[in-house]
This record gives structure tokens, sequence and C-alpha cells, in this order.
């Protein structure tokens, strides 16, 4: 038995979620409660892999062993990536025609590798979390997951492969502004034009959509894969990064990114905050510090601001609307809880967002809910998503005849009439292209196939039909026939700086063979919580103003140094990696501490109850 999930794989945070009781819900981690899972992935000295918090922390530890934003990279080749390379402290590597590898110790990931890691994270977390309710015959393996809308075929299929690696079937690929009107139930609306403005980690879409007695139809999309949240930070890092002067380190250079981020944050809901660097081990002094106020903060991010305004404008020409046409507007992803881009959002489109949902998890919420549609049958909610870009072939001359339009509503089929232009030619070569622009050259080349044996004939007679096709998850298969005798070639079109069947067969095979390796990291890091967990109960007894009057009283001599020393000795082993003496020194301070504990729970009682009387004790 399965539950089928929803789940937002994002630039900055992931989430699941799934329907329970005809409500959909986000899925909390069991132990710490939170339903954010940072999308970031490190790799330890051994090998260890590790995903969220734990590997958050350790950006500022070994950020050149650590990958966030990953998604930026998903489907793309190392040339489209090289100016944005030099941003990050990880290495990555690659071909230009081919797929890119970020270097991670010992060995070199795919993006789809990495996000299948954050897939596998959600996936147990999910599992954790229906055990936890006594579902324990209950596995998660299929899931619907979210990309932009602009995210293109190459993405969308590394998107896809990343689950397989997982070991979850994708059902279903849907737009992440789609699958936010989902989550507003904006299909109770009979008749409606929607907008929603999703501004993320590192995407932006605009989507505009009509809904008509529960049938949503994207009537137009358009966005910037490199426009997002991080592009937010980086202007903030750049100018304290000149302001402390310098090359900073890796390490300095991620502690000036966290703090950017809790400074954007920060902003959000105060008129000032101060921007703190801070480094893990430098002791009490910041390594830079100074007072950020929000007008000045709007003043530097609003070029970026502004760039997001014009897909909105493109969206809406495309769709023939005017703003005044728009009937409700929603905010999509965390970077919309900035007060400049909420003002921006309302002064384009002359009406208030909807901002009652917390926009990090709408999305998970949607796409949960589009699961449930494919589960249960129900048909009360129809999705017609839209291709973001034109597909067709190269013709005679490098120009391209568009096939399939943009902005056509998916599933999508399209068929063009072709002929050959030298007598006698037995074969065709079929290039397949996506873009907008009028020659071959300028778009991006999907694939390439041959249709062969055409019977000799004059130039122009043989009667070739090219056929192209997207099925509901936005991807393309490409036939070529030719009429009079019937030969015919077909192609299910594996984008550029895509996976291979055989890559992705083998990385699923390495995912079963470092499965033991997998436990093991996850072992560790649940030690790691428990053992800080414990280092701080005990730092806060031993500054309990009562230890002092117990010390010659009820504790016994040496009491305390023993606790000092156990606290010393976890304190190292949290240091290292080794589980064993983590959990070996967390069980020594536990027992040196419990009549600590017993004892500063006694005083804190008698203390409670001075001056009143049993009777008064109920």
């Amino acid at each position: 038995m399965s539950h089928v999930v929803g789940i937002d794989l994002g630039t900055t945070n992931s989430l699941v979620a799934w329907v329970r009781d005809g409500e959909p819900a986000v899925i909390p981690d069991p132990v710490s409660g939170e339903v954010l899972l940072p999308s970031v992935v490190t790799v330890d000295d051994r090998g260890n892999v590790y995903v969220g918090r734990e590997a958050q922390r350790r950006l500022l530890t070994d950020a050149g062993h650590t990958v966030y934003s990953v998604k930026r990279f998903m489907g793309r080749g190392a040339a489209d990536v090289s100016d944005e390379a030099s941003h990050f402290p990880f290495s990555l590597a690659g071909d230009g025609e081919g797929v890119v590898r970020i270097g991670l110790g010992e060995r070199a990931f795919t993006p789809p590798e990495i996000s299948a890691f954050i897939l596998r994270e959600l996936k147990r977390r999910a599992e954790a979390y229906f055990q936890e309710r006594g579902e324990f015959d209950f596995e998660v393996d299929r899931a619907v997951i979210t990309v932009p809308a602009y995210f293109n075929d190459a993405q969308r299929t590394a998107t896809r492969d990343a689950g397989r690696i997982a070991g979850i079937e994708v059902l279903r690929i849907i737009n992440e502004p789609t699958a936010a009107s989902l989550a507003y139930g904006l299909d109770r609306r009979r008749v409606g034009t929607i907008a929603v403005y999703d501004f993320g980690g590192g995407t932006f879409d605009i989507s505009i959509l009509r809904v008509e007695d529960g049938v949503f139809q994207v009537l137009a999309t358009n966005g910037d894969t490199h426009l997002g949240g991080d592009d937010i930070d980086r202007l903030l890092v750049e100018q304290v990064v000149s302001e402390m002067g310098g090359e900073p380190t890796p390490e300095v250079l991620q502690a000036v990114r966290l703090a950017a981020i809790q400074a954007k944050i920060d902003l959000s809901s105060q008129e000032q905050t101060e921007l703190r660097v801070d480094l893990a081990g430098q002791g009490a002094a910041p390594v830079y510090r100074r007072v950020l106020d929000r007008a000045s903060f709007e003043r530097l991010i609003a070029p970026v601001v502004e760039r997001t305004l014009v897909p909105c404008r493109a969206a809406l020409a495309d769709a023939s609307l005017g703003p005044g046409q728009v009937d409700e507007v929603v905010l999509v992803g965390g970077s919309t809880r900035i007060p400049l881009v909420r003002r921006a959002v309302e002064e384009l489109f002359g009406r208030r967002p909807h901002t009652e949902l917390n926009p990090d998890e709408v999305v998970a919420i949607g796409a949960a809910v589009q699961a449930n549609i494919l589960v249960t049958g129900n048909r009360d909610m129809l999705l017609l998503d839209v291709t973001p870009l034109s597909l067709g072939i190269e013709t005679m001359g490098g120009a391209m005849e568009k096939i399939i339009l943009r902005n056509s509503t998916i599933p999508a089929t399209g068929t063009e009439m072709f002929t050959t232009f030298v007598d006698n030619q037995s074969s065709v070569d079929i290039h397949v292209l996506q873009g907008e622009r009028e020659l071959a050259r300028d778009n991006r080349s999907l694939a390439r196939f041959r249709l062969r044996g055409i019977p000799p004939m004059p130039a122009g007679l043989p009667r070739l039909q090219v056929r192209f096709q997207i099925d509901a998850n936005g991807i393309l298969s490409v036939s070529a026939r030719e009429l009079r005798t019937g030969i015919e070639q077909a192609i299910e079109v594996k984008p550029s700086y895509g996976l291979s069947e055989e890559e992705v067969e083998r990385m699923l095979l390495e995912s079963f063979e470092h499965a033991e390796a997998d436990v093991e990291a996850r072992l560790l890091i649940e030690a790691r919580n428990e053992a800080e967990s414990v280092v701080r109960a005990t730092e806060k007894s031993l500054r309990n103003p009562d230890l002092q009057a117990a010390r010659g009283t009820e504790l016994a001599p040496g009491e305390i140094e023993a606790i000092e020393s156990a606290l010393a000795d976890l304190r190292d082993a949290l240091n290292g990696n080794d589980r064993a003496a983590l959990e070996a020194k967390t069980r020594v301070l536990n027992d040196v501490t419990r009549h600590l504990a017993e004892v500063l729970m006694n005083r804190s009682v008698r203390a409670a109850l001075s001056g009143r009387s049993i009777d008064h004790v109920e």
C-alpha cells in the first residue's frame, strides 16, 4: 500500500504534502517538526551524504563540499552555467555539450543525483510521518512534482530523472503557478482570470490562468529561470564583501550569505536590522556588522524587482489582457514576503494580491491536490497547462518552422507537411528545435534523427509528415512519415544535457548500494542532534543560580567536576563523525547529570511551594 504525495522541489527549500480527509496538509519532519527542508546537500570526507539543516550548517565549515540552489543547474550544460559558476563555492565541471557535474569530495554528481538526495529525504520524512500515524504498511513511491512554468523540456526531464533515481514514480509534473491556484481553491470561481506571481529562491514565473466551471486553462506563461531571491542575496553579499575588503574565503563568503539572507528576512517585518557576520569557532567578535534599513535595502534591490515585472507585462500581452482584466492575483515563493515586491505587484495589477496562505507552502499543497485528483479520479477540477516555448524543425536554408506554438495547451499535437529538395533523395534529417527565433541557429537544439528508405523520386514529390506530440508532463515525442510508402521513424526526445537511460539505471543501482551508508549518515545526524540537545541542557543547568547553594549540601564532592569533564568530552566528540563515540558520551553525560537535574528540580518545586500549606496544593 502506498500514499501519493505532492512535492515542491524548490531552489531554497523543499516540501512534501498530502491530502488527509479531503484537506491538503504539509508533512512535518517527525523529529524537528519543521516543514521546510533546506535544499542543501553535503558530503563529508568519509563519503557520508547529509541533506537539509545539517548540510546547511556545514556551509560555514566546508563550503566547497556543500551544494545549494542545485535547481538552477537542472537540465543545463556546463556552457550554460559558466557565467554563474564563480558565484558558488563548489566546483562545476563537464564539457559544453554534456550534463553539468558537481564535484563533492572524491565524486562528481549530476544535478538530478543531488536533487534525488533531497527527494529521498522528503520520502523518508513522509514515510516516518505515516508510521507515526500507525500506517506501518504504507510507503511513498508515487508523487506529483512541481517545476517552474518556464522550465524547458530538458529541465522537466531532469526533474523526472531525479524522481526515478530517488525511487519515486513521478505521476505528473505540473507548473508551480498552476499548483498555487489549486491550493487557493480558485477552482470554486465559476469564471475568472488569475495571475500567479511566483518569486522563489532561484526562478521567477508569471502565469495567467482562466478558470471556468472547475477547468483551469493556462492562457500564457512567462518568466526567467535565472532570476530569484538568490539574486537579491547576491546584491547584499557583494555590498558587504566590498565593504569588508580583501578576498574572503569560501567559508567567510557563506557566512556573509547567511547573514544577508537573515537581514532580508528581518526587513520584511521591521524597518531596520543589524547585518552581522559571525564565523563558527572564531570567537564572540563578529567579522563584520552594520545597521541596514528597509529604505536603503529597497533601493538596492529595486532593479531585481523591476526585472520581474517585464515577464508579467509580456504574459498579459500574450493573453491579450490588460492588468485590469485580472480578477485574482496570487503570490507564491518566499521572496514575495518583501514589502517592495508586494507593492510592485499591487501597483501593476491594480488590486491587492492573495497572501492568506504561507507562500513557502502553497505550491506543495497544490501538488498534493493534483496528486489526489489523479488517484481518486475526482474530475471536479481539470488542469490544462501550456508549453512555455515553441517547438519545430529546421527547414532548408537554416530557418525554423514552428509546429507547436508557445502557450499551446497541453497535451498538444501538431503536424506539418514537408518534401525533399533534391532529386532521388533517399533520407531526410529531422532537426528538432525549441525557441522563438526565426533561424535554427538561434534556437535550442533538442534532438536529431534521420528518416531513411525514401524511394528515389523527383524533388518535391515525396510527402513527408512530421508530427509533434507533447504529453501531459510536457515531454515531447516526434515522428516523421513518408505518406506514399508508409515508411516512418519516431523518437522520444531526450533533451540535450539530459541523462541517458543507462546513467539513470546506474544511479538507481548506486542508490541501493549506498542505502546502508545513507542510513548510517541519518543515524549520525540524529546522534549529533541528541548530543547538542544534552549539551545545551547541561550548560543551562550549570548556569542555574541554585547551583552554588546546592554544592555544599546536596551535591557530592567532585560531582560538578565530573559533569564538566563529561561535558568537555561530548563537545570534543561533536567535532568528529564517530557516531558510537557521540552516543556513548551522550549517555555518560546524561548519567552524571541525572542527580543534578533532580536536585535543581526539587529546589525549584520547594521555591514554588514556599509559604503555602498542603491544603493549597491541588
